[in-house]
C-alpha cells in the first residue's frame, strides 16, 4: 500500500513498546480495568500502513476482529474475544499552522500536554482522560465544557465496506453527545484525526461551574492555559480519573454510565420524583430543542448507592471517590462489575424512572 500523505513533519513521537504477535493473550493487560479474558490473537500495530493491512489479513481469514487502543473506554467479557485483537499502537503529532494531525495509538493526554505546550487552546479541558487519539472522535469525548467535536475537522480512516483510506469531515462523523458514525459500527477505523486549534496562551471561555469555580472565574472566562489544565488534573484525580497504578480507585473506564438526556415531559417527571424523595431537583443542564441534560452520579447517589458501595459483588465496587465510575478492586471480574452495574441501573429506574445507558464498549458481553 503507498504511503499516506501527511502534511507537515513529525515533532513529536509517544513512547510505544511494541511485542510481536500473540496467541491466546490475556487482554486485561491491555485495559484500563484490568479485566478481560484471552482473545485467539493479538497484533500490534506501529503505523496506518501496519493497521490497515492486519485489518485486511482479519477481514481476508474471515475472522472476528476488535480493535484496541488505551483500552479506557471497553469492557471485555470474562470469556475473552473470539477472534483477533489489532492493537493501535501508532503514534506521532504533525502540526500545520493552527491545526495538529495526530496517528491514532498516540496517547491522548499527551495530545492535550503538547498543545498546551505550544500556546494552542481548545481542548485543554480534557486532561487527563486516558486512551488513545483514535477513540476520541468515536465516543466524541468530552468533560469540563469541551468535546473533541468542536475542534476536529477532519478524521481520516479506512473504510473496510471499500477497502480504500478516506478522509471524512465533520458531518459526516454524525457527532452527537458521547457519540458518533464511528460507535457501535464496525464499517470505519480511525487512523489520524485532524484537530483545529486557537493559538492563544489563554484557554477557550470556561463554560463548566465547577472547573470555573476552582479556576476562581466566572462561567464564560478565561484562564492561562497551563493553569487550566493542572487544574482539570487535579480535579480528576480527586475524583479517581487519572490512572495510578497504586489506586484501585482508578481501575475504571472513567464515567460508566452517560448523563441521561431527557425530554420535556420527562425531566418534568424525575422532578416530582425527586422532591417526593426528598433530594430537591438533580443537577441539570439545558440542551437543544427543549432537552435537558441530568447529571447520573446525582441519580446514582440519591438512589441509595454511596461511594464505594459494592453489595454482593466480589471484587468490584463504585469508586470510593466518585459515583459514576465502576471499580475493579485487583480480584474482581467482569461479571461481577456487570452485575453492580445492573444493580445501579435497576435502582435508579426504580427510584426515579430514567435507565442510566453505559458509556463504554462492552465486548461479548451485555448489560
Amino acid at each position: 500500500m503507498a504511503p499516506l500523505p501527511v502534511r507537515g513533519a513529525p515533532i513529536l513521537q509517544p513512547r510505544v513498546n511494541l511485542v510481536h504477535e500473540i496467541t491466546h493473550a490475556a487482554l486485561q493487560q491491555f485495559t484500563t480495568l484490568r479485566l478481560g479474558g484471552v482473545a485467539h490473537r493479538v497484533i500490534p500495530t506501529a503505523s496506518p500502513e501496519e493497521i490497515v493491512e492486519a485489518i485486511r489479513a482479519v477481514d481476508r481469514a474471515g475472522e472476528k476482529m476488535l480493535l484496541l487502543g488505551g483500552g479506557s473506554n471497553v469492557v471485555i467479557s470474562d470469556d475473552g474475544f473470539p477472534g483477533t485483537v489489532v492493537l493501535l499502537r501508532s503514534g506521532g503529532i504533525t502540526r500545520d499552522g493552527d491545526s495538529i494531525t495526530v496517528e491514532a495509538g498516540h496517547p491522548w493526554d499527551d495530545v492535550v500536554a503538547y498543545s498546551v505546550d505550544s500556546g494552542l487552546a481548545g481542548i485543554e479541558s480534557l486532561s487527563g482522560i486516558p486512551g488513545a487519539a483514535g477513540a476520541t472522535p468515536v465516543q466524541n469525548v468530552g468533560a469540563y465544557g469541551q468535546e473533541v467535536a468542536e475542534t476536529i475537522t477532519s478524521v481520516r480512516v479506512y473504510d473496510r465496506a471499500h477497502d480504500k483510506v478516506t478522509d471524512l469531515r465533520p458531518l459526516a462523523c454524525g457527532f452527537g453527545y458521547r457519540t458518533s458514525r464511528f460507535k457501535h459500527n464496525e464499517r470505519y477505523v480511525v487512523l489520524a484525526v485532524t484537530f483545529r486549534l486557537t493559538p492563544s496562551e489563554s484557554s477557550t471561555p470556561i463554560r463548566y461551574a465547577e472547573l470555573a469555580r476552582a479556576l476562581d472565574v466566572p462561567v464564560g472566562g478565561r484562564a492561562p492555559l497551563a493553569k487550566v489544565r493542572e487544574t482539570v488534573l487535579g480535579l480528576r484525580a480527586r475524583k479517581g480519573m487519572v490512572l495510578d497504578p497504586t489506586d484501585p480507585d482508578t481501575y475504571s473506564v472513567g464515567s460508566f454510565f452517560t448523563n441521561p438526556v431527557l425530554d420535556g415531559p420527562d425531566y418534568a417527571a424525575l422532578q416530582r420524583r425527586a422532591d417526593r424523595a426528598g433530594g430537591g431537583a438533580p443537577p441539570a443542564w439545558p440542551g437543544q430543542d427543549g432537552e435537558v441534560k441530568v447529571s447520573a452520579a446525582w441519580l446514582i447517589e440519591h438512589a441509595g448507592f454511596h461511594k464505594g458501595y459494592a453489595g454482593q459483588h466480589k471484587g468490584v465496587s463504585l469508586s470510593g471517590k466518585h459515583t459514576l465510575a465502576l471499580t475493579n478492586r485487583g480480584d474482581g471480574s467482569t461479571t461481577a462489575l456487570l452485575g453492580l452495574a445492573r444493580e445501579v441501573r435497576d435502582g435508579v429506574r426504580a427510584m426515579f424512572g430514567v435507565t442510566l445507558e453505559p458509556e463504554p464498549v462492552l465486548v461479548n458481553c451485555r448489560l
